[in-house]
């Protein structure tokens, strides 16, 4: 539910004789190298602080200091981001940067910026959680933490950043540059999410390219999000039927010993894109 169909798309071929599968260098390939980064980041991470690793646990560096003034201190058990994010970084960067050839090198770029971003949210998101100490409930000091948001609230994040993701040149320069020369000099961020390659039709069936369309897809007719008939069947509008559901209700225990149950019958309107 976090990709939304695109109206445009196009497939590209990249180095002398390799052909490159379908939507490579899209938005929709940008959001998911981020979220793959963003997840083994956020898995890594938690793994150490539940103690289910040998090779990090928590975060020792927050272990002393905060602020006596303010009656608070580091404690408990922090998340330690940093060696999550050094392991998804090896695991996940080290092949694309192995490949060469200078066709492919605006695209591993590409994917290894894509790649931080993901990382970035996880880092950007964290957050700080303080326990209360004192007599009778006060709050006379604070024992505080640094722990990650929960995946749900990044993925939100990243979506949001697939929404305004940044289209740049397939040739590489220097650096990764945006595609519309107007736009050239506004800088490219470390959270952004970069694709070269507009996106096919996700709504039309199409075979080669291994879409399968919105055709037949169910939808729900109130729901203005991805799963709503408007969104989901591109515009094509949507067929109704009615399907009779048959289950045992309203059973009941008789002594001794069986089940009593009666036979429901319901009817719901199924709506499916034409």
């Amino acid at each position: 539910h976090f990709l939304q169909p695109s109206q445009e798309g196009s497939q590209r071929e990249l180095g002398s004789n390799v052909s490159m599968p379908c939507c490579v260098g899209t938005k929709e390939t940008a959001f998911i190298s981020a979220v793959t980064a963003a997840g083994l980041v956020h898995s890594v991470t938690r793994s150490c602080s539940a103690g289910n690793m040998t090779e990090c646990s928590c975060d020792v560096t927050l272990r002393h200091g905060g602020s006596v003034s303010e009656g608070w201190h580091w404690g408990g058990c922090s998340d330690d981001i940093h060696y999550g994010m050094s392991f998804s970084r090896k695991f996940l960067d080290v092949p694309f940067k192995n490949i060469t050839g200078k066709s492919g090198s605006g695209l591993v770029a590409m994917n290894l910026h894509n790649n931080e971003a993901g990382r970035q949210a996880v880092a950007k998101l964290m957050s700080v959680d303080c326990r209360c100490h004192g007599v009778s409930g006060s709050c006379a000091v604070k024992t505080c933490w640094k722990t990650m948001s929960s995946f749900e609230k990044i993925g939100r994040f990243l979506k949001d950043k697939y929404e305004n993701s940044i289209q740049i040149s397939d040739r590489l320069k220097k650096k990764l540059r945006r595609k519309e020369k107007s736009q050239r000099k506004i800088p490219i961020g470390k959270e952004d999410l970069l694709y070269v390659n507009k996106s096919p039709n996700y709504c039309v069936e199409d075979q080669k390219l291994g879409i399968p369309g919105t055709q037949g897809r169910e939808c729900n007719r109130t729901s203005q999000g991805p799963d709503g008939c408007n969104l989901l069947c591109c515009g094509r509008g949507y067929n109704t039927h009615v399907v009779r559901h048959v289950e045992r209700c309203e059973c009941k225990f008789v002594w001794c010993c069986y089940v009593r149950c009666r036979r429901c019958e319901t009817m719901t309107d199924v709506h499916t894109c034409k």
